[in-house]
C-alpha cells in the first residue's frame, strides 16, 4: 500500500482532477512525467506542479478550439507527452478522451469516429493523417477538425503547438478550477474501445468512480515503493496502460517514463532499473526467448551453473507458493545463488530492483511463468476486462498460485455459471456500452452481474483459473469442448515454437499453425551449425515434430494435434494477426491461412 497518499474526499466521490490537484499541493516538486525527444537523448521531466500547469494551459487551448463538456475527443498518438497531457486536459474540461489504437485500419477508425460522434481528433503525424483526412469530407462522419502534433506534417490542419500557444494566451485560473469542479465521480472519464477480436470494436464507458475505486483496491494489495516509477510502453487505447500509465500514477503520485517505441522497452528497463514492470504474456514470452537465446550461446559450464541456480530458486518459490517456509538448507542455497549468479544476470537486464512484476490480458504459458520464477521473478498474473476497469482478480507475493489469475479484489464478486462462464459484480464494473446516439446500453443483469465471456473455475482457496474465451472454445464434430489456448500454450513450451494457432471447430481432429520463434530458432540453429532457410532444414523440421509429439503426450486424445503447418513469418499487430494488446485475432489468421488449414484436412 502506498503510504504517502492523502485522499481528497471519500473514495467513491473523488474525480481524477481532484487527485491531480492533491499531487500538485502535496508532491509538487516530485517528478511526474519523463520522456525523450530523440531516441538517444536526455530525459525531459515535468514535476507534478509543472504537469498540472501544462494541463491547465492545454485545457484552455482545447476549450478555445470548441471542445465542450461531455463530448468525445479522439486521439491517435504514441506514448508521448502530448498524449498524456492532452488526455488530462480534456478530462479537466469535462470532455471524454478516447484513444484509438495506432494500428487501426481506416474502416475501424471510421467506425469509432461515427460511433463516438466525435468532432475533434488529435493525431501524431503523417502516418495518421493518411487514415484520418478522408473522414473529414465524409458526410456520415461527424469529424470536423484534426489537431496534428508533428508541425512538419500538419499542412493546413491545426498544430498542437499553436493550440498550446493559444491556451497560454487565454488561460484563466478561475475558469480552469471552476470547470473541473463541475465534474462528478459518476461522470465518464474515458471510453475504451475493445480491440475487435470478434467484430466491430465496442465502446466501454468508464467513470471516475470506476477508476478510483479500482486504484484503491489495487493499492491495498500491491506493495510498491512510494513514488514508484512506471515505464509506459503499451498503447493508451488499452485499459491496462490507461490504468498503469495515467490513472494509477495520478492516484499514487508516481513517476511515468514514456517509452515511445515499444521495441526499446528492454533497453529502457536496463537504463532505469524499475521497481515494477508489467507486460502482457507475449511480452514476457519474447523477453524469455531473448534470455534463452543469450544463454544458449554461453559455455556449457556457465549454462549449468545458471540452470542449477534456476532450479534452486524454483524449488524455493514452490514453498512460498504453498505458504510454507523453505527449509534452512534450501534458503541458504537460494541466497547464495541469488547473490552470485542471479543478481548479476538480472542487473544486466535492469531487473535487479524489481519488487512487482505482473501480467494480464491472456493466459500465461506455464513454461514462461516457471522460467522467470527460476530467476526469482514471480510474475503476478491478474485478470480483468475493459468492462471491469481492468483488474478483477490478482495474485500477490503474500498469496499466489502460479498458473492462476489470483483472488478477487475488495469490492468485487465473481462466480461461474453451469458452463463455466465467469460473472463479475461490483463497483468497478462499467455502466454499459456506448450507443451511436450517445446513450449507454446496460450490460449487467437485474442482479448486477456482468457476463465476461471468459471461462474458468474457482478453486477451494478462492483462486481463479482461466480456461479460455467462451466464444473461442473449439467444439469438435464429436461434440468435445476444447480450449485452444491450453493446447497452444503446451505447444509453445518448446523454445523453437514462438506462436501457435489451433483449429478444429466442427472437425474430427485438431490441426495447428506454428510459427518459428524469431529469436530462439536462429540461436538454436547456430548452436548446431545450421544455416540457410530454417523452414526447409530437415533437422529443424524433425525437432518441431518432436516438440509436437511431446506436447501431444501431455494432452488428452481430443486435444492432440494430428497435423500442422510450420511458418517462418512472425504474426503481429501491423500485419493484422494480433490485436494491439498482442492477442491472437483468430478469425483473421484463419482467413489468411485458409488454404493451408484446408490442406491439413485434405492431404
Amino acid at each position: 500500500m502506498t503510504t504517502i497518499l492523502r485522499l481528497p474526499g471519500e473514495s467513491a466521490d473523488i474525480t481524477l482532477p481532484a487527485l491531480l490537484l492533491r499531487n500538485a499541493e502535496d508532491h509538487g516538486d516530485r517528478p511526474a512525467l519523463s520522456w525523450r525527444t530523440t531516441p538517444d537523448g536526455e530525459w525531459t521531466t515535468l514535476t507534478w506542479s509543472e504537469a498540472r500547469r501544462k494541463v491547465a494551459v492545454l485545457a484552455a487551448g482545447y476549450a478555445a478550439l470548441g471542445v465542450r463538456r461531455g463530448e468525445h475527443v479522439l486521439m491517435m498518438m504514441g506514448n508521448r507527452p502530448e498524449h498524456w497531457l492532452s488526455d488530462l486536459a480534456l478530462v479537466h474540461l469535462g470532455a471524454v478522451p478516447v484513444t484509438v489504437y495506432g494500428t487501426s485500419a481506416p474502416e475501424q477508425i471510421a467506425h469509432i469516429a461515427r460511433h463516438s460522434r466525435a468532432r475533434f481528433a488529435i493525431i501524431e503525424g503523417a502516418g495518421e493523417l493518411a487514415r484520418w483526412e478522408p473522414l473529414l469530407p465524409d458526410v456520415t462522419v461527424p469529424l470536423e477538425r484534426l489537431v496534428v502534433v508533428e508541425p512538419a506534417d500538419a499542412g493546413t490542419h491545426r498544430t498542437y503547438g499553436s493550440l498550446h500557444a493559444s491556451g497560454s494566451r487565454l488561460f484563466d485560473q478561475d475558469g480552469f478550477e471552476k470547470a473541473w469542479r463541475e465534474s462528478r465521480a459518476g461522470d465518464p472519464l474515458t471510453v475504451v474501445y475493445t480491440s475487435g477480436t470478434t467484430g466491430d470494436p465496442k465502446g466501454v464507458r468508464i467513470s471516475h468512480r470506476n477508476v478510483v475505486l479500482n486504484a484503491v483496491a489495487l493499492d491495498a494489495v500491491v506493495e510498491v515503493p512510494d513514488f514508484v516509477e512506471h515505464i509506459s510502453y503499451l498503447p493508451f487505447a488499452h485499459v491496462a496502460e490507461r490504468m498503469l500509465g495515467i490513472y494509477l500514477p495520478v492516484f499514487r503520485a508516481a513517476h511515468v517514463y514514456l517509452c515511445a517505441d515499444p521495441a526499446a522497452v528492454a533497453a529502457t528497463a536496463r537504463e532505469l532499473r524499475p521497481a515494477q514492470f508489467f507486460g502482457v504474456p507475449r511480452v514476457w514470452e519474447k523477453l524469455a526467448a531473448s534470455v534463452r537465446a543469450a544463454l544458449a550461446g554461453l559455455p556449457q559450464e556457465q549454462r549449468e551453473t545458471i540452470e542449477a541456480a534456476n532450479e534452486t530458486t524454483r524449488a524455493r518459490v514452490e514453498y512460498v507458493e504453498r505458504g510454507e517456509d523453505p527449509p534452512a538448507d534450501l534458503e541458504r542455497a537460494y541466497r547464495e545463488a541469488k547473490e552470485k549468479v542471479l543478481d548479476p544476470l538480472l542487473s544486466l537486464a535492469g531487473f535487479d530492483r524489481l519488487v512487482w512484476t505482473a501480467s494480464a490480458a491472456a493466459s500465461m504459458p506455464q513454461d514462461v511463468v516457471r522460467f522467470w520464477a527460476g530467476f526469482d521473478i514471480v510474475i503476478m498474473d491478474a485478470w480483468g476486462l475493459t468492462e471491469t476497469t481492468g483488474v478483477v482478480t490478482i495474485n500477490t507475493p503474500a498469496s499466489f498460485r502460479l498458473g492462476s489469475v489470483g483472488k478477487t479484489l475488495d469490492g468485487l464478486e465473481i462466480r461461474t455459471t453451469d458452463d463455466g462462464e465467469i460473472l463479475v459484480r461490483g463497483a468497478t464494473v462499467f455502466d454499459g456500452y456506448l450507443t451511436p446516439d450517445g446513450g449507454v446500453e446496460p450490460a449487467r443483469d437485474a442482479d448486477g452481474w456482468f457476463a465476461t465471456g471468459d471461462v474458468g473455475r474457482i478453486d477451494e482457496d478462492g483462486f481463479l483459473w482461466l480456461t479460455d474465451r467462451k466464444k473461442e472454445l473449439i467444439v469438435t464434430s464429436t461434440g468435445k469442448n476444447i480450449s485452444p489456448a491450453l493446447v497452444e500454450n503446451t505447444l509453445k513450451e518448446h523454445p523453437l515454437i514462438g506462436q501457435a494457432l489451433v483449429h478444429g471447430d466442427g472437425r474430427s481432429y485438431l490441426v495447428a499453425l506454428l510459427v518459428l520463434d524469431p529469436e530462439m530458432a536462429p540461436a538454436w540453429a547456430a548452436a548446431r551449425g545450421i544455416t540457410g532457410d530454417l523452414l526447409a532444414d530437415e533437422e529443424v523440421q524433425e525437432e518441431v515434430a518432436r516438440a509436437v509429439e511431446a506436447a501431444n503426450a501431455r494432452l488428452n486424445r481430443t486435444e492432440q494435434i494430428k497435423r500442422y503447418r510450420l511458418l517462418g513469418e512472425e504474426w503481429g499487430p501491423e500485419t493484422g494477426e494480433l490485436t494491439p494488446s498482442l492477442k491472437l485475432r483468430r478469425r483473421v489468421i484463419r482467413e489468411k491461412y485458409k488454404d493451408a488449414i484446408d490442406a491439413l484436412y485434405t492431404r
